[in-house]
């Protein structure tokens, strides 16, 4: 092998790594996505955060991207984000309409979440239906995840959809979806997360909204955010609203 080949394998390697690392860090910074959902094909998206965005400018987001905001508001038997009641505040004196969400504990029961949720999250408030999360990031590990998880979940449910008079939307992976969720609670709407591509779930399933990226960028947000679609035309939106007006 002479000199030119190996200058040639080595310039071929050096170019190769960098364009690999800037790839890698344009993709765990939100610079790069796998997923843009158009606006012409998506006219409904919005963002969903917790206190992990820290202090939001809502006066600086921009009301295309941001046309309904989900908002963390507690997370097992006794949780309460910190950044909820601020968040839910500037997001109604903005006019973004808003939903709030529980992160459900696998070992804590579901009456005992439903109360903690219902005690934090004004009933005269709600914009969008009531969500609960269901994914194992985050969450207890399995040896003290209860039994019938299922059953916890139904509670949960009850207790919740008898308080709002609202379905609950559930927000799921792909993979919680497929071990737990296939035919069970056919008749909630389902926010699906998938960075990768545009959902399809196994058991062919509707879906409501979408979680397209954990790495959008916008003015008013100094962290990484996630971003979502609504499956459906702004009329049908809107629709979700009006329910709550007739009550």
């Amino acid at each position: 092998m002479n000199k030119r080949h190996v200058l040639y394998i080595f310039i071929t390697i050096t170019l190769t790594a960098i364009l690999c690392g800037g790839l890698y860090i344009g993709f765990t910074n939100g610079y790069i996505r796998m997923n843009y959902p158009s606006f012409e094909n998506y006219p409904v998206q919005g963002i969903d955060v917790s206190h992990h965005q820290q202090k939001i400018n809502w006066g600086k987001l921009d009301k295309k991207a941001v046309q309904f905001a989900f908002l963390k508001a507690t997370e097992g038997g006794n949780h309460k984000d910190s950044m909820f009641q601020e968040n839910w505040r500037e997001a109604i004196h903005h006019n973004i309409p808003v939903a709030a969400y529980h992160f459900f504990t696998f070992c804590k029961d579901g009456e005992e979440q439903a109360r903690n949720y219902i005690h934090y999250v004004p009933k005269d408030s709600i914009d969008l239906p009531p969500i609960i999360d269901l994914e194992y990031g985050g969450n207890c590990a399995i040896e003290n995840r209860k039994e019938d998880l299922i059953s916890e979940i139904e509670k949960y449910f009850e207790i919740i959809e008898d308080h709002y008079q609202r379905k609950v939307i559930i927000y799921t992976t792909n993979e919680f979806y497929k071990n737990y969720l296939i035919n069970q609670f056919p008749e909630n709407p389902i926010w699906i997360r998938d960075i990768l591509s545009e959902p399809n779930l196994p058991d062919g399933r509707n879906w409501m909204f979408w979680q397209f990226t954990n790495k959008g960028k916008l003015e008013g947000i100094n962290t990484p955010v996630d971003l979502n679609a609504f499956n459906g035309s702004r009329e049908e939106f809107e629709k979700l609203l009006i329910i709550k007006e007739e009550q």
